[in-house]
């Protein structure tokens, strides 16, 4: 079923489109080199095979998992000898490894041959920048539901390249189900229509429209697209901190679902779950930071599937807590002095004394024990003499951290 020309493409309009950059480079025969970025069956592959159908162009396909510096010699070397001009497509490029990429540039910006690549992995992140400074990159997205639709229609309705001769009919509810289980991948979309096709026509029922459950049988469990070491990975616990920092437990608790769904480590989770107590909550909840460590040694103990259960709790815990991130946004105010200033003398009363030198140097000198004074209270100055006036902790007025602000404001007014 894979589209003959662009016409024929369904879904990427952005793309393909009349009058989109791609279609009008294409058709005025500027094709420069371009890599394809986005999920499975989104139609990088089937874009690249559709630019070779341009006049006076031809394809050298290449695999980056079996491909190594040795093919890309040879198919660089069989460009040189034909007129025509030669996209060297290489599917999975981000395997490529760096020794592998430089052996392109060259070739690439001589114009030898115009690279397409093809990627599912954040090419910022895979490629050699100066490849991909000679590279225009374009972004496939998740084909939207109606082109899916479209994608089975087609399959079910031509007898040459698809089911139009089986005398499959599928009805509304199993195509929006074929449709769910894709999640937005085509060629996903018609493995299954085409699973589901084997198992409904060798059945009793083969004559009477496809029911959902057969399409259920044939999906069996729903891939999540998700890696736990590569762009998604990254997305989808970002979007997991900021729901959180957003006050927003449902969202959480949904990407705390896709990641456990997914496979990722609840380690890993607990892990930012302990992060996000103290950066984000902070002094507004203290309790906050005690819960994420003591989630994080539950899920260690108790391992998957009950580690769910702590890992839920602590997530709607942080969510609906009062939010805080003064104490390590002034660590980095502290850190900056730190940097601007070096190592000042730490003044001699917070010296400690341990020799009789030590004493007669000052050492110590003027110490005032706070547990000894009435409130428990010194007024004197502890920052470096040269190091200017600091307030480098500057407490919200939100929840527990209030009662920190109004002990402050009385302590450094006695204090200056």
């Amino acid at each position: 079923m894979r589209p003959g020309h662009l016409d024929e493409m369904l879904g990427q309009e952005e793309l393909v489109g009349e009058g989109s950059a791609l279609r009008s480079m294409m058709e005025s025969g500027e094709l420069p080199s371009v890599i394809l970025w986005g999920p499975p069956g989104t139609g990088k592959t089937t874009l690249a095979w559709l630019l070779a159908a341009a006049p006076n162009t031809r394809m050298e396909p290449l695999s980056a998992v079996a491909s190594g510096v040795k093919e890309i010699r040879e198919a660089v070397d069989t460009a040189r000898r034909t007129a025509l001009r030669t996209l060297l497509f290489i599917d999975e490029i981000h395997r490529l490894n760096r020794a592998q990429q430089d052996v392109l540039l060259p070739h690439v910006e001589a114009g030898t041959v115009t690279l397409i690549g093809a990627t599912t992995e954040n090419p910022s992140f895979t490629v050699n920048a100066p490849l991909l400074s000679r590279c225009r990159v374009m972004t496939l997205s998740p084909l939207r539901d109606e082109a899916i639709e479209r994608v089975l229609e087609s399959a079910l309705e031509d007898s040459e390249r698809g089911l139009g001769s089986s005398g499959l009919t599928l009805p509304a509810e199993s195509r929006r189900a074929i449709v769910e289980f894709a999640d937005g991948d085509a060629r996903r979309a018609l493995g299954l229509l085409e699973a589901t096709a084997a198992i409904h026509l060798r059945g009793e029922t083969r004559n009477q429209p496809v029911a959902p459950e057969t399409v259920r049988e044939a999906a069996g469990k729903k891939l999540l697209l998700y890696d736990r070491d590569r762009e998604e990975h990254y997305n989808v616990i970002s979007a997991l901190i900021k729901s959180l920092r957003a006050s927003d437990p449902d969202a959480a608790l949904y990407y705390l679902a896709r990641m456990l769904a997914a496979g990722e480590d609840p380690l890993f989770i607990a892990r930012r779950l302990l992060v996000f107590a103290s950066e984000d909550v902070g002094n507004a909840d203290p309790w906050a930071l005690t819960l994420a460590v003591s989630t994080h040694q539950a899920v260690e103990r108790l391992g998957m599937p009950e580690a769910r259960i702590p890992l839920a709790q602590a997530t709607s815990y942080l969510a609906c807590a009062i939010k805080s991130n003064a104490a390590y946004v002034a660590l980095g105010r502290a850190q900056e002095a730190v940097e601007q200033t070096g190592s000042l003398p730490v003044p001699l009363h917070l010296r400690n004394a341990p020799t009789k030198l030590m004493k007669d140097l000052g050492y110590g000198r003027g110490y005032r024990y706070p547990h000894d004074e009435q409130d428990r209270f010194v007024p004197d100055r502890n920052l470096p003499e040269d190091l200017p006036e600091a307030l480098f902790y500057r407490p919200s007025e939100q929840g527990a951290e209030s009662a920190h602000a109004a002990r402050l404001r009385e302590w450094r007014a006695r204090r200056r």
